[in-house]
């Protein structure tokens, strides 16, 4: 269980929240309405008053390195900090099915990732997510550079995600998409106090 308790990010009236396992919480608002601050305050990436908790233990608890490990933010544009997309990924031997599953070919695990598409790189970033198995995934527009059947291959691997446990929270523009994933909904409204919607997705 993800609990969000107070959590007091600029621009937003403090936020409640319970997201279970086997759950995906859609994001909701207008651009600029603080969506992306949420997720990041939540993977204690920038500061914010108000508690985290994860299965009983408050973020505060535990090593920012370790609580980012449970807790994984995943940008629209992810960071790289190597030359190629291997250097970041822990040895594990399904790599070549989770780049399979989304269409990959392994000869870009080496190419230069300035090389890449933004739309490679976005895929890349979300198997480098998921690769060494957090409990939460917190998925900021993950098809938002992908063409229609590519999207659909990504919305298949995080449905996975949700069938073997994982909690996700999405962040998304596309109502069509946020109807297939997500179980409950949060919407940001600007200049106004976010209202919750829990009733499930259609």
């Amino acid at each position: 269980m993800l609990k969000v308790d107070y959590l007091s990010v600029r621009g937003l009236s403090p936020l409640s929240f319970e997201v279970a396992a086997r759950q995906c919480l859609a994001i909701e608002g207008p651009s600029g309405s603080g969506k992306s601050r949420l997720l990041r305050a939540i993977a204690d990436l920038d500061p914010a008053d108000g508690y985290v908790f994860l299965e009983g233990v408050e973020r505060r608890e535990v090593p920012a390195q370790q609580w980012r490990r449970r807790v994984r933010y995943v940008a629209t544009e992810p960071a790289w900090w190597a030359r190629t997309a291997r250097e970041h990924f822990p040895s594990t031997g399904r790599l070549e099915r989770l780049l399979s599953s989304l269409a990959l070919e392994p000869d870009k695990l080496d190419a230069p990732l300035a090389e890449l598409s933004t739309g490679e790189r976005q895929r890349l970033g979300l198997l480098r997510a998921i690769a060494d198995d957090p409990q939460v995934l917190l998925l900021d527009e993950p098809t938002s550079a992908l063409d229609p059947p590519t999207g659909a291959l990504v919305e298949e691997l995080i449905k996975f995600q949700i069938l073997v446990g994982r909690i996700v929270v999405l962040v998304s523009h596309d109502a069509a998409q946020i109807g297939r994933l997500a179980h409950a909904r949060l919407r940001l409204l600007a200049a106004e106090a976010p209202r919750a919607n829990q009733s499930a997705a259609a």
